[in-house]
């Protein structure tokens, strides 16, 4: 653990130190107000889905505990709270009428981060679609693109006169590999043009979502969330870094080349074109339209290796031993240098604005004894990689704020509520909210630095 008063010495006047959730994790009230069902509440209910069937139909209840949580995050002394906005609540359909009630919520919410001196760092998409929109292909059909669009302008129309900064998506990656390709996450595809279809499609859908926000608020800057794996080679033979340059254009370039080049990556396409949907003229035009930040959410290194029997199963590569036993509860690698190399390769290889590290943190399950829960192994986590955003920001990258991940602990999709990523405990039983000691630690880091001093972006 690092002192965080030596720690927040490292670090700018104007750099910002925030807290994360989403709203299908945190929420709950799941029928209430008019809102209607996504892809991740009918994903709950599948067998074999999700751990133990748990849902999101109350999971931290802060739709109806929201004054006590925006207290709450004052008390942790953050600037800013980054939250996501269901989609299922603004236009319950995907398409049709807008619910007046979920904007009224999500009003409440940006109002009240207002009142406590909170900027709002809003999510438009995180991973809630409305689950009529499935019935029609979802993702893997164009048409959800044109219906996100009118959902953006919906919210911003509403919203973006209070707004302090707007993302388009949350993880791309996740929406595409984990849900579309891997079936981990909902909807639970396992098909490579499924896949490929959701993703140009997200990824029309993100360029389409940023004309929307700046018609309606010019003012509020936007940027996308990407969680980019920090690939690292299991050897420096010709053969493994070969098969990390193929893991970089699966796993990152399939995202940032048409949002930062204007182009999908060459082999990547080469080997898999044939499955991959029609691009019309003018859909990498509308995606590749330049963004005023974007956000870094990092965890863990992806370590591969070349696999040569799979050759055609593009990237074929093979997970590499890790570098050490050290892992998060929930299996991750700790290793806070890969965060360094990753935004060292990404800028190395793309003309990227500013950036936020939008999401970082650890699975750590320690519970409450006594009132009071020990985190110790997230607190070194988030210390250790806090170290590497301020090594970052002193090597000259634009590296503007930092959110950890989470403010509470909440439902953590297909893991159900056994895994704990949350600075704050939340107990599912009685809705009761105890500060851990990796929260107190960050608190204190936070407050060292004058409330109204921070930039937007």
């Amino acid at each position: 653990m690092i002192d965080p008063k030596t720690l927040a010495d490292r670090f700018p006047g104007d750099f910002t130190f925030g807290v994360a959730t989403a709203a299908f994790q945190i929420e709950g009230a799941s029928k209430a107000d008019g809102r209607k069902p996504s892809i991740w509440d009918a994903f709950c209910n599948m067998p074999g889905r999700v751990y133990n069937r748990d849902n999101g139909d109350v999971a931290c209840d802060h739709y109806n505990l929201l004054e006590q949580d925006l207290d709450l995050i004052k008390e942790m002394g953050v600037d800013a709270y980054r939250f996501s906005i269901a989609w299922p609540r603004i236009v319950p359909d995907g398409t049709g009428p807008v619910n007046e009630k979920g904007l009224d919520f999500y009003d409440r919410l940006v109002d009240g981060c207002k009142a406590r001196g909170i900027k709002t760092f809003a999510t438009l998409y995180h991973w809630d679609l409305p689950l009529l929109l499935a019935g029609d292909g979802g993702w893997t059909a164009r048409s959800t693109a044109y219906a996100y669009q009118r959902y953006a302008k919906t919210v911003m129309s509403r919203l973006g006169d209070r707004l302090d900064s707007v993302a388009t998506f949350n993880e791309p990656w996740c929406i595409v590999w984990l849900s579309h390709l891997y079936g981990i996450h909902a909807p639970g595809e396992r098909n490579m043009q499924a896949a490929l279809h959701a993703m140009h499609y997200m990824n029309l859908a993100h360029g389409l979502g940023v004309e929307a926000i700046r018609s309606e608020a010019p003012n509020v800057p936007v940027g996308l969330v990407l969680n980019a794996s920090s690939i690292i080679p299991g050897s420096d033979s010709a053969a493994d870094l070969a098969a990390r340059e193929r893991a970089h254009q699966f796993h990152n370039g399939a995202f940032f080349d048409p949002v930062f080049k204007g182009e999908y990556p060459k082999e990547f396409v080469e080997a898999l074109g044939d499955r991959m949907p029609v691009i019309e003229d003018g859909d990498l035009k509308i995606i590749s339209q330049k963004l005023d930040w974007w956000g870094l959410n990092y965890y863990k290194p992806e370590r591969v290796a070349d696999d040569a029997s799979r050759k055609g199963d593009f990237p074929w590569t093979v997970e590499a031993p890790p570098a050490s036993d050290v892992k998060t509860d929930i299996g991750w690698e700790v290793y806070s240098p890969g965060l360094k190399l990753l935004v060292e390769d990404l800028y190395r290889r793309y003309d990227l604005p500013e950036c936020y590290i939008t999401e970082n943190g650890a699975c750590d399950n320690t519970d409450v004894v006594n009132g009071e829960v020990d985190d110790v192994m997230r607190l070194d986590y988030v210390s250790d990689h806090l170290n590497v955003v301020a090594d970052l920001v002193k090597g000259g990258y634009p590296l503007r704020g930092y959110f950890a991940w989470s403010l509470m602990d909440n439902f953590e999709w297909a893991e159900g509520y056994r895994m704990r990523f949350g600075l704050v405990h939340v107990d599912y039983g009685t809705q009761v909210r105890t500060v851990k000691k990796s929260g107190k630690w960050y608190r204190e880091l936070a407050s060292q630095f004058p409330k109204g001093n921070h930039k937007a972006v």
